[in-house]
């Protein structure tokens, strides 16, 4: 059987994790443009780059004709997901789960086209539909479909049962289940996209579609994205490179992307670029301070995907001002700071937000890993004299310009 081109490029990409029934979902492609979903809970107010495999997954999806549903689970969010987790998530409240809500369709704006073309993407809301059944009600629509056993098998949940897992969370599994049900009723979908973590509970929403109304559909993961030491990147895990740029500027955006380890810049580009794999292969060759280039064109083509070509081109001259020499530092983070005096500085660095107290500040200091204009600040006593703008460094790459307010 031919391969399809969607599934081609995902393949030549690395996207393609595991399938529930890769030729099946390869003849369904072939035979005409599919709906296919993927979700995420709105326990933060942004994606983070964690994420982004699975996005730029759909975002392939889309750029070949196919129609994708994003699911913000304000049902499922009141739960938590016990997946890849040693203990479960706080509770969160209405307010918080509309904010984060909101802040989630502008992440996915960025990277997904929405509207009312045929492949045009929408936006569904699982409380929707969950918001409708009694406790009572539910248990008689779908509590003969899951067995303890199956449940019991799953990796998400053998996990947390070593460390007092809820009655709650044990429920999680049985309603992403009902949200691929539900979306193939209203909507006909058939595929559902998801992180490696979420097979397990993917993979029962196949079991209930196939129970339900004997159809098969199908279920398609992309692996997990890890930082350089390894560890799944996540907001919970402390290493979240943000999409939304209240919480992480385009800039540093870039510098994450700039900063790629040589033996990811290949796996990088083709999951986090359109780039042609023609030219990911010849820039995948380069060594030395020629592979240099290809994190810049790296940076430069992720941060214009979720932030726009403008702003790349200001990161990429920030980035030449700070490392290269000679471009316009005003493109470099900044924030305003009013002085009227001369300030210890630890009080200026944590005034500035570059630490969350004045000990982490201390350490730094003590450590050699400031230079406030240039210059390495040695004394953690010593003062800062006001100025119209002065530039901090913390470490290697982190850049602050202060502008006097």
């Amino acid at each position: 059987m031919k391969q399809n081109e969607l599934l081609k490029e995902l393949e030549a990409r690395g996207f393609i994790n595991q399938s529930s029934n890769l030729e099946g979902l390869n003849e369904a492609l072939n035979s005409g443009k599919l709906i296919g979903y993927w979700g995420t809970d709105p326990t933060g107010d942004s994606l983070h780059v964690g994420h982004l495999a699975s996005l730029m997954l759909i975002r392939w999806f889309q750029k070949y004709g196919n129609k994708p549903i994003l699911l913000v689970g304000g049902a499922t969010g009141r739960i938590g997901d016990p997946s890849g987790r040693d203990k479960g998530r706080p509770m969160l409240t209405d307010e918080q789960i509309e904010k984060n809500c909101a802040g989630l369709r502008k992440s996915i704006s960025k990277f997904i086209k929405f509207g009312d073309g045929e492949s045009d993407a929408i936006m569904v809301d699982n409380y929707e539909w969950m918001k409708g059944y009694g406790h009572m009600e539910f248990l008689r629509e779908f509590g003969t479909d899951f067995t303890i056993p199956r449940m019991l098998s799953m990796e998400s949940v053998k996990r947390r049962l070593e460390n007092g897992m809820t009655f709650l969370e044990f429920n999680y599994m049985t309603f992403q289940a009902v949200d691929f049900l539900t979306l193939n009723k209203k909507y006909n979908c058939t595929l559902q996209f998801c992180g490696a973590d979420q097979w397990g509970n993917s993979v029962m929403g196949v079991e209930l579609i196939r129970k339900k109304l004997g159809k098969e559909v199908f279920v398609l993961s992309t692996a997990l994205i890890t930082d350089s030491k390894g560890e799944k990147i996540g907001k919970s895990a402390g290493n979240a490179v943000w999409v939304n740029e209240e919480k992480t500027t385009p800039y540093e955006y870039y510098q994450y992307f700039r900063n790629t380890p040589d033996d990811l810049v290949e796996k990088f580009l083709k999951i986090f670029t359109e780039i042609p794999l023609d030219e990911i292969a010849r820039l995948s060759k380069l060594e030395g301070a020629e592979l240099n280039e290809a994190k810049k064109i790296l940076a430069f083509a992720a941060t214009e995907i979720a932030h726009g070509r403008d702003a790349a081109v200001a990161a990429e001259s920030a980035s030449a001002a700070l490392f290269g020499g000679g471009a316009n530092t005003e493109n470099v983070p900044s924030t305003e700071l009013e002085m009227s005096g001369p300030m210890g500085v630890i009080d200026f660095l944590v005034a500035v937000n570059l630490f969350t107290s004045k000990s982490e500040a201390r350490r730094m200091i003590e450590q050699g890993g400031i230079q406030i204009d240039g210059n390495k600040i040695t004394d953690w006593k010593s003062e800062v004299q006001p100025a119209d703008e002065i530039m901090i460094q913390k470490g290697k790459k982190t850049f602050l310009r202060v502008i006097k307010k």
